[in-house]
């Protein structure tokens, strides 16, 4: 009997299992219909990549070289006491602007107004004894001269006329002195500028020995920022300044979203730091807003020279291979792609300069490289404007980082070159992956994806690196047409 029933039960699963595979079931027109039909994952043709394209234009590019800057108050000066008494009187208020003589504090006069008093009147005695003694010298010059006195008691009144004028001269001098103490008392501003937080209080002592002094004044208007630069760029800078009366100079903050002030450059170093291969520069802001602080970290933008009537892609459409830069080139005609080899020039994060290989007017591929190929066909969905088809905002523009790339380059010569164009020399995926990579299509990894080529921010604050970030700013148009 148990038997029967397991032949029974075997029975009816087998015509379930027939029935629900039977070709002419609903089911099996779904995903075993698309695969035999060549329209699944794994079928015969797929259609083809949808693409975002740009056209290449010329237009002009700055070279500006990045670098973290301190700012540095034109002139600092600690107002201290040059006499010693007590702080009678506080004239100024912390933070104050002031300029160069105006009162900031006072201290007890009395004691060196009495000391003038007594200068005043030693020199008045002594300038009376002076004129009797010249009267007298005369009288006996007059008798000498009837040979009614002897010239011993003239020569004896002449040295002491001598003598009277040496002390009158002397007590001009501890006149002139105690008055220069007095007017001591008064503490005025030597230069113009911010006022600090005061450092005394009234009613208390002060000296001229006191390390601290009273307060401190910083001169802000202008201002300077010194920063340092990669000493391979030092005959970049020289030329600039040879070809220039002046170059121009950005600080930014340190997120590099803003920008702090404009001014130029204002002197270089006369050597070369051999600890770090830097050289160390200047550059002078007006500073009218106050917008930059001493000691303040700020990002330096330095713009050392344009590069005019150049071939301007977006930054996007460059990859890396074995062989070096390349891009995807549109075959309008047939809709098809095609890998070419570039000589990148300036580098920024949204544009670069190409020095061979392209030509203005030339359609390149932006977005949607992933499953691109030699000779691919491919389906034009939109068109890209390259970034920094005009000028950036002076809030918007970013600087990027030194066009220090990886080793790992496709071949641009054989066909099945941007296929293989993922790997870098070290067969690992970029540090950088998710943001230098386009995104990877289905079944594939990241490390069969080409490497963009556009910068990244630059980090600020890093000492590590104290300049030569080549970064640049496109001037004309790459805008590419949609289809």
């Amino acid at each position: 009997m148990r038997k029967k029933v397991f032949w029974i039960g075997l029975a009816c699963a087998l015509a379930l299992a027939v029935a629900w595979f039977w070709p002419g079931n609903g089911r099996g027109d779904g995903d075993g219909g698309n695969a035999r039909s060549g329209r699944g994952r794994h079928g015969a043709s797929e259609a083809p990549p949808a693409v975002t394209v740009a056209t290449a234009q010329r237009g002009e590019i700055d070279v500006v070289l990045s670098a973290l800057g301190t700012v540095t108050a034109r002139n600092t000066t600690v107002v201290k006491a040059r006499v010693s008494g007590q702080l009678q009187r506080i004239a100024f208020q912390e933070g104050q602007r002031v300029k160069a003589g105006d009162l900031l504090a006072e201290i007890d006069p009395r004691p060196f107004q009495a000391q003038l008093d007594q200068a005043a009147g030693q020199l008045a005695r002594d300038r009376a004894l002076l004129a009797n003694a010249k009267i007298d010298l005369a009288r006996y010059r007059d008798l000498l001269a009837k040979n009614s006195i002897a010239r011993q008691q003239v020569d004896t009144q002449a040295a002491l006329v001598k003598q009277y004028e040496g002390a009158v001269q002397t007590d001009q001098g501890s006149a002139e002195n105690a008055r220069l103490q007095l007017s001591f008392t008064r503490i005025t501003a030597p230069i113009d500028g911010r006022l600090g937080l005061r450092r005394v209080d009234t009613g208390n002592m002060v000296s001229a020995s006191d390390a601290d002094g009273i307060v401190t004044i910083t001169q802000t208007q202008p201002i300077a920022v010194v920063f340092s630069v990669p000493a391979g760029h030092l005959s970049a800078v020289l030329q600039g300044m040879r070809e220039h009366e002046t170059l121009p100079v950005e600080a930014w903050d340190q997120d590099n979203k803003n920008r702090l002030a404009a001014g130029k450059l204002l002197s270089v170093d006369n050597q070369i730091d051999t600890a770090t291969g830097t050289v160390r520069l200047k550059a002078e802001f007006t500073n009218a807003d106050e917008a930059l602080f001493p000691n303040q970290f700020v990002n330096i933008r330095l713009n050392v020279s344009t590069r005019r009537d150049v071939v301007l892609i977006p930054a996007a459409a460059v990859l890396q291979g074995q062989q070096g830069d390349f891009a995807y080139i549109v075959d309008a005609a047939d809709k098809t792609v095609s890998v070419r080899r570039l000589k990148i020039g300036v580098r920024t994060n949204e544009t670069v300069s190409v020095d061979e290989g392209l030509t203005a007017g030339e359609t390149v591929v932006v977005e949607g490289v992933d499953r691109l190929r030699d000779g691919a066909k491919i389906t034009l969905i939109a068109a890209h404007a390259a970034s920094g088809a005009d000028r950036p905002s002076e809030s918007a523009a970013t600087p990027a980082t030194h066009a220090t790339r990886k080793k790992g380059r496709p071949s641009a010569d054989a066909p099945e070159s941007a296929k293989n164009a993922t790997q870098n020399t070290s067969g690992n995926p970029p540090k950088n992956a998710a943001e230098n990579a386009p995104a990877t299509a289905a079944g594939n990894s990241p490390d069969s994806v080409p490497k963009r080529t556009s910068g990244a921010a630059a980090v600020p604050g890093r000492p590590d690196r104290p300049g030569g970030l080549e970064r640049a700013r496109s001037g004309g148009s790459a805008a590419g047409s949609r289809e």
